[in-house]
């Protein structure tokens, strides 16, 4: 039978204006001074001293770490400023601030008995500007010259390559379990889309597994790259970015999935 409830997670590093109280718990992380109603993941296990790094990850750690319980059976989300889940019936629908409470997923949809996730629409990555490859995808061009042309060759992992470091996902790959070492490098260089925004739903039991794989593969990744280098757009949040495209690959290879509009929302 599927579970009438569902607790979504905002996670943010400044206030947010647009959510009604009670809709969903706001999460802060981050430097600046929250309301004192948001959830505080500087507490307990934490690893709020890695946040600028880790960012909504931070986060996630922590509810895994003190919050998580197996036998509870409810549907668990997770989201971020800005980057709001929205009712299946609402994606066709024009949503700004002032009517974003309407259309909020605040309870599970009746087809979520067939599923054990939740993810997010996905974005595209391919598409791009010829300048933009020549200029930040020049290593890329020299291996391939044909992604110039040929957008199904403009992957996630040309788009990794592109932002946040040429080979850096490459490396990180390289530290993923067996299982799944492959399996990730085939995904990442065969797609050109995925889940973004590390926005999921799911169950307890399901994202148990998620965080213990997840946080021990960053935990290799930063015996690797480290934090001391990590600077700017390209590379500070490198945990996070990385996450990202884990995610998406990985809820696809071991939970049936189905995915769930979102809306962005300036605050």
């Amino acid at each position: 039978m599927i579970s009438k409830k569902l607790n979504i997670f905002c996670v943010t590093n400044k206030e947010i204006s647009p959510l009604k109280k009670n809709n969903y718990t706001i999460v802060g992380v981050g430097k600046a001074t929250l309301p004192d109603s948001y959830l505080n993941c500087s507490t307990k296990q934490n690893i709020f001293y890695k946040e600028e790094f880790y960012s909504e990850l931070t986060f996630h750690y922590w509810y895994w770490k003190n919050m998580l319980d197996i036998s509870n059976k409810e549907w668990i989300g997770f989201c971020q400023k800005r980057r709001f889940w929205i009712k299946s019936a609402s994606k066709n629908i024009m949503i700004n601030k002032d009517n974003l409470n309407q259309h909020l997923l605040v309870d599970p949809e009746e087809d979520w008995e067939n599923y054990e996730s939740l993810l997010c629409t996905p974005i595209n990555v391919n598409n791009i500007k010829k300048m933009k490859i020549l200029k930040r995808g020049w290593r890329s061009l020299l291996k391939k010259p044909s992604i110039l042309f040929d957008e199904s060759k403009q992957t996630l992992a040309l788009h990794f390559d592109m932002h946040h470091g040429y080979g850096n996902l490459n490396k990180a790959i390289e530290l993923l379990e067996t299982q799944d070492r492959n399996d990730f490098f085939e995904y990442v260089n065969s797609n050109t889309k995925f889940n973004a925004h590390i926005m999921f739903i799911s169950k307890n039991i399901i994202l148990d597994k998620w965080f213990n794989t997840l946080f021990s593969w960053l935990e290799r990744c930063e015996e690797v790259f480290g934090f001391k280098n990590l600077k700017g757009y390209d590379t500070l949040r490198l945990y996070a970015y990385l996450s990202e495209r884990y995610l998406s690959f990985w809820f696809k290879k071991y939970t049936t999935h189905k995915e769930q509009p979102w809306v962005f929302i300036d605050n």
